[in-house]
C-alpha cells in the first residue's frame, strides 16, 4: 500500500538508511540543506590552504559511482597513491598476538537476512518489543486496537538508548531503561494517511516516545533476563511533565502562554542514546527535536527564524503535522516552544514519582548522548556530540562533586560548571589531504586540540557567557549560534562520545558527512574539504577518533583509529592491522565498552550492501585495529544501545523493516514475530551457551 503524499526526498546517498527512516527519524537532515551557514575557516584553510584547493578537483577520485559496496572506493591513481603508505604501516604492525579476550567468537560475515545473526555458541531472545505491557494492567499489543491510554502504557516505538542497572532491593533482578527516538507512523497504523493523520493517532504517536523504565529478572545462572511487572516500572512519554533547571530556566527565552514560568516542560522528543550516571540515574540526549515544530516561515521575527533555521527549524507544515492538533507544535503561535527541546535530559529510574529534569547547563543542541565521567580528583565531565553533517564536539566540566547515595545532590550535579567546544588541530601540515584518505609520512591522522569556552554557571545559579554579543541565557538556548562565532572545529556527524574505563582515553563516533568536500550538486552543501582530522571526501561509512583528554582541563591529544569501509578499499584504515583480516564496517554510531577494555560500536545505515550490526575493536597492543563483527540486525534496521557485560549482549533493534514503500499492510520486515507479522522495534539480548563470557573461549 503507497503512502499517501508523503514528501520523501529522492536518495543520492550510498546509505542503508531509507527515505522513510530519514523523514520520520531525522527530518530528512540527511539530504536537506546544512543547519550550519556559518563561514568559521575550516581546518584546510588554517592548515594548508593548497590542499583544500586540491580537495576540490580531486574528490571525484573518492566516490564510486558503480555498486553501493565500492561508494567511497577510489580510482586507480588514488589507489596508488594511498597503498603504499598503508601497506608500510600494515608491515610495522603484529597481528600473530592472540586474539583478545572480549574478541574470542566466530565472525559474523556481512549479510542482508531478516533476522539477528550471531555467532556460533550462542543463544537469544527478544526481551521486550513495541506495545507489549509495561505497566500492570495494560493490555497486550493488538495492532488493530491502540489506543493513546494504552499506548502510555507500552513499550515505546524504535527504541535507542539502553541502560542496564542493579536493581536496588532484589539481586535476582535488574532495571532495563530505554529511549524510544522517533514513531513511524506509515508502520505503525494500518491505512496511514500522511497528509490527514487523525487525532487518535497523534496522541498515539505522542505515546509512543519518551523513555522506558523496566523491571527485569534473571533467567538462572544464564545471561538472558525475563520482562517483570514492578513497582518501578516506568513510562515517560511526548507529555510527561519535565523541569528545566539551569540558566535559562525561567528566562524569556523559554517561557509560554502554556507556562509563564518557563521552568516547566512537557514531554521530551527524539531521545536517542544517553549514558548512566556513576550515580545511577539515566541521561538521554534530545536530538532531532526540529522537525515536530512547523510554520516557522509564518513568523515576523526575521532573528528568531534565523535562530531557528540555525537549529534545523523551518518551512510550513512538518511531515508529522502534530501542529493541527497542538499548538506547542506551531512555532507560528508558540515560538518559544521549540527553544524547551534539545537538551539533556536526566531521571531516576529509582523513584519513578520523581519529575525528570532538563539540563540548560549543557546546552542545547542535538544531543546524540550524554556520557558521564568521573576523573581521579572526583572532576564530572559530561561529553556530548550534535549530531549533524559540519556541527560540533561539546564537554561540560561540572564544579560539583559526587556525593555516594545522596541523588538529590547528585541530581544537580550537571547545573555548575563549564561549558566547553572543541577546536581540532593536525600536526601533518604539509601533506595534501585530498579526500583520498592518504596516510600522512607518520602513518597516522592525528594531532592536538583545545577546548573552547561558552559559558560558566556558578554555585548561586548566575552565569556567565564568554562569547561576545551574547548572554548567558542565550549561550544556553541558542548553542549553536554561540559556538559558531568561536571557529570550532566542524566534524563529520559527532555522535557517541564515551570514555574508555580500562585506558581512560574518549572515543568518538563520526557516522558520516557525504557532503564533505562534494562536489557536482551537492558542491554548495560542502562547508568545507577534507582535512587531517576528516580525510575522507564526500565521507560516506564514517569514523572513529581516539583522544586523549585532560578531562578536566582544556586540551587534548587526537587520532582516527578506524576510517571505516570496505577494508578492500584504498581509503580505509584499521589502526594500522592488517586490513584482510578485519570485517567490514560502515556508519559508526553507539559505543560501548566490554571489561577487558574492547570497544563496541553499533551502526546505522550500513553503506556496503549489509545489514547494520555490532562490531568488537581492539584499541591497543599489537592487534590495535582489529574489528570483528558479533552481530547483525534485520533488513533495515539500525542496531542501536549496546550493553556488553561479561555474561550478556543487549541491543536495541530499531526500525526494522523501515522501507520506502513499507507500512503495517505491505511490511519489508516480519521480524521478531515472523510469518505475515508486522515488523516491531525491539530489544535482544545474547548470552553465551558455549562459555561463560562474553568473546572468551574457555
Amino acid at each position: 500500500m503507497a503512502i499517501k503524499g508523503l514528501n520523501l526526498l529522492s536518495n543520492k546517498f550510498a546509505s542503508s538508511r531509507t527515505k522513510m527512516t530519514c523523514t520520520y527519524k531525522c527530518g530528512n537532515a540527511c539530504f536537506g540543506e546544512c543547519a550550519n551557514k556559518s563561514s568559521n575557516p575550516y581546518f584546510g584553510d588554517m592548515m594548508s590552504r593548497r590542499s583544500a584547493l586540491k580537495a576540490g578537483s580531486l574528490t571525484v577520485l573518492t566516490v564510486g559511482t558503480g555498486s553501493v559496496l565500492a561508494a567511497c572506493s577510489t580510482d586507480s591513481s588514488s589507489t596508488e597513491a594511498s597503498s603504499g603508505s598503508s601497506s608500510a604501516t600494515v608491515e610495522q604492525a603484529a597481528t600473530e598476538a592472540p586474539t583478545y579476550k572480549g574478541m574470542q567468537f566466530t565472525v559474523v560475515e556481512p549479510n542482508t537476512e531478516d533476522a539477528v545473526v550471531i555467532p556460533e555458541g550462542y543463544e537469544q531472545s527478544v526481551l521486550v518489543a513495541w506495545g507489549d505491557p509495561v505497566i500492570e494492567g495494560a493490555p497486550e499489543f493488538d495492532i488493530d486496537n491502540q489506543t493513546p491510554e494504552a499506548a502510555e502504557q507500552q513499550f515505546g516505538f524504535n527504541n535507542d538508548f539502553a541502560g542496564l542497572v542493579e536493581h536496588p532491593d532484589d539481586e535476582n533482578r535488574m532495571v532495563y531503561v530505554c529511549s524510544h527516538e522517533y514513531s513511524t507512523e506509515p508502520n505503525m497504523f494500518k491505512g496511514y494517511d500522511a497528509e490527514n493523520p487523525t487525532e487518535e493517532q497523534f496522541l498515539i504517536g505522542l505515546a509512543a516516545h519518551g523513555l522506558t523504565v523496566l523491571e527485569v529478572s534473571k533467567v538462572g545462572d544464564t545471561g538472558e533476563l525475563k520482562r517483570e511487572f514492578g513497582p518501578l516500572n516506568r513510562r515517560i512519554t511526548g507529555t510527561t511533565p519535565f523541569k528545566l533547571v539551569g540558566p535559562a530556566a525561567g528566562s524569556d527565552l523559554v517561557k509560554t502562554e502554556q507556562d509563564p514560568t518557563g521552568e516547566n516542560v512537557l514531554g521530551t522528543l527524539n531521545n536517542c542514546a544517553g549514558g548512566v550516571t556513576p550515580w545511577g540515574t539515566i541521561l538521554s540526549g534530545e536530538e532531532n527535536f526540529d522537525q515536530y515544530f512547523g510554520n516557522a516561515d509564518l513568523l515576523d521575527d526575521e532573528q528568531a527564524k534565523e535562530r531557528l533555521a540555525r537549529i534545523g527549524i523551518s518551512g510550513e507544515e512538518t511531515d508529522r503535522k502534530w501542529e493541527r492538533f497542538d499548538d506547542r507544535f506551531d512555532v507560528s503561535k508558540t515560538p518559544n516552544e521549540p527553544n524547551r527541546f534539545g537538551y539533556i535530559v536526566e531521571i531516576d529510574p529509582m523513584n519513578p514519582d520523581s519529575t525528570p529534569v532538563k539540563h540548560t547547563s549543557m546546552g542545547r543542541f542535538k544531543h546524540e548522548a550524554g556520557q558521564v565521567h568521573i576523573t581521579d580528583d572526583g572532576t564530572v565531565v559530561c561529553y556530548s556530540g550534535d549530531d549533524e553533517r559540519f556541527d560540533y564536539l561539546y564537554k561540560f566540566v561540572s564544579s560539583r562533586k559526587m556525593i555516594e547515595g545522596d541523588t538529590a545532590h547528585n541530581m544537580t550535579i550537571l547545573e555548575a560548571g563549564t561549558l566547553y567546544v572543541a577546536k581540532f588541530e593536525g600536526n601533518s601540515t604539509d601533506h595534501d589531504f585530498d579526500g583520498s584518505g592518504e596516510l600522512p609520512e607518520d602513518g597516522q591522522f592525528d594531532g592536538s586540540g583545545e577546548w573552547l569556552r561558552l559559558m560558566t554557571v556558578n554555585e548561586d545559579g548566575s552565569a556567565e557567557s564568554h562569547v561576545e554579543g551574547f548572554t548567558a541565557e542565550e549561550v544556553a538556548v541558542f548553542t549553536r549560534n554561540a559556538a559558531d562565532t568561536l571557529e570550532p572545529t566542524k566534524m563529520d556527524r559527532p555522535e557517541d562520545v564515551e570514555v574508555n574505563p580500562v585506558n581512560q582515553k574518549v572515543y568518538i563516533a563520526l557516522t558520516n558527512n557525504s557532503y564533505r568536500g562534494a562536489t557536482g550538486e551537492n558542491a554548495e552543501k560542502s562547508k568545507e574539504g577534507p582535512a587531517e582530522y576528516a580525510p575522507i571526501a564526500e565521507n560516506k561509512n564514517g569514523l572513529v577518533m581516539e583522544m586523549e583528554d585532560d578531562h578536566a582541563g582544556t586540551t587534548f591529544n587526537w587520532n582516527i583509529l578506524l576510517v571505516c569501509g570496505d577494508p578492500e578499499a584504498a581509503y580505509s584504515y584499521f589502526g594500522g592491522f592488517d586490513k584482510s583480516k578485519v570485517s567490514p564496517i560502515s556508519c559508526p554510531d553507539n559505543l560501548a565498552f566490554d571489561t577487558h577494555g574492547n570497544l563496541w560500536v553499533s551502526t546505522d545505515g550500513n553503506a556496503l550492501d549489509s545489514n547494520d550490526g555490532l562490531y568488537a575493536v581492539a584499541v591497543d597492543g599489537e592487534r590495535r585495529g582489529e574489528v570483528k563483527c558479533f552481530l547483525t540486525v534485520p533488513q533495515s534496521a539500525e542496531t542501536c544501545g549496546p550493553i556488553v557485560q561479561d555474561n550478556r549482549v543487549l541491543v536495541n533493534v530499531q526500525h526494522p523493516g523501515e522501507g520506502d514503500d513499507s507500512s503495517v499492510e505491505n511490511p519489508l520486515s516480519h521480524w521478531p514475530e515472523g510469518g505475515d507479522s508486522a515488523p516491531r522495534p525491539a530489544v535482544v539480548q545474547v548470552w553465551p551457551a558455549a562459555t561463560e563470557m562474553i568473546g572468551v573461549e574457555v
